[in-house]
């Protein structure tokens, strides 16, 4: 009897074993074939272009002309702009949540900002185009032209017509997008500490401003870099929302309230349209741009990690 438990539990790990394997495998088949739809498919654009097509800042379908330079650069921006807005805010909210305010409050709001991740993204793009954008137009944009408008460089920055939609707009719409999970993971990391960790603080006398700044938050850096790595890994791909609010312009300017364009938007938005063959290529080049930005944007994350 004692013989055939043991050979179940032998059989049920041998199974448990090989079928985490099938699916870590099938992951890697999956990553393995879209990169090499992606090289198959971008071929074409850059055997025509070169090594132009990434530093171009022409985008002219009709001519043949095609640069991924503008929508580098609106993906990249946008997606800083909305980490460096989301950042201390999901620190600070995660910490009222989960250290300043009773169990009774943190919990039904903790759990409604949870919500807010599954809203969908274009939902997102309609409350920034609608809502946001003529405020933000009517209110910030106007208050920025008339007293930063003069001053060196970030007058620069500030300066053009107050239309709403641009830049800085996609990327604050961004930041209300990768709040939720960004929260949620600081939250439980936080939640995660034991009380006796607090409690030892408080014990020999230090304020909740000491604890929190001196020994909660230093025992969470992994994961506040870790929610950053998500937000941002979001922010780069997010394509509905961002086509809504940044304007579509595949231009380079200065000034983060003229419009401009990002790679997942750029991709949306003239896919079904395109019909020329060196066209179609460069829209899965701009996809696999948009890979390699990620990728390296995980494997610097993974070196930083690693030193700390």
């Amino acid at each position: 009897m004692y013989i055939k438990t043991i050979s179940k539990i032998l059989n049920a790990d041998f199974a448990f074993n090989k079928v985490s394997a099938t699916c870590a495998f099938l992951v890697l088949i999956l990553f393995v074939g879209l990169l090499i739809e992606l090289l198959t498919g971008s071929q074409l654009a850059f055997e025509s272009l070169g090594f132009s097509f990434l530093t171009s800042t022409e985008w002219n379908p009709v001519l043949g002309e095609f640069g991924a330079a503008p929508a580098i650069f609106g993906t990249l921006v946008s997606s800083f702009i909305a980490i460096c807005i989301a950042i201390p805010i999901a620190i600070g909210a995660a910490i009222f949540l989960n250290e300043l305010t009773p169990r009774w409050f943190s919990v039904p709001v903790g759990k409604a900002i949870e919500l807010l991740a599954a809203i969908p993204s274009i939902i997102y793009g309609m409350w920034g185009l609608f809502v946001f954008a003529p405020w933000f137009s009517d209110g910030f944009q106007m208050w920025a032209l008339m007293n930063l408008g003069d001053i060196p460089v970030i007058g620069t920055l500030f300066s053009g017509p107050p239309i709403g939609i641009g830049l800085l707009t996609a990327g604050i719409i961004l930041s209300f997008m990768i709040l939720p999970i960004m929260i949620a993971l600081i939250r439980d990391a936080l939640a995660s500490i034991p009380n006796v960790v607090r409690e030892a603080g408080y014990g020999v006398g230090a304020t909740s401003f000491e604890v929190i700044t001196r020994i909660l938050l230093p025992k969470i850096k992994s994961a506040v870099f870790t929610a950053s790595l998500l937000g941002t890994g979001r922010a780069l791909g997010e394509t509905m929302a961002v086509a809504f609010v940044i304007g579509g312009s595949n231009t380079i300017q200065a000034s983060l309230f003229m419009p401009a364009s990002s790679i997942s938007a750029t991709i949306a938005q003239q896919f079904n349209e395109a019909s020329d063959p060196t066209h179609i290529s460069a829209l899965i080049s701009l996809g696999l741009v948009l890979l390699t930005i990620s990728l390296v944007i995980i494997l610097l994350s993974r070196v930083l990690m690693g030193k700390k």
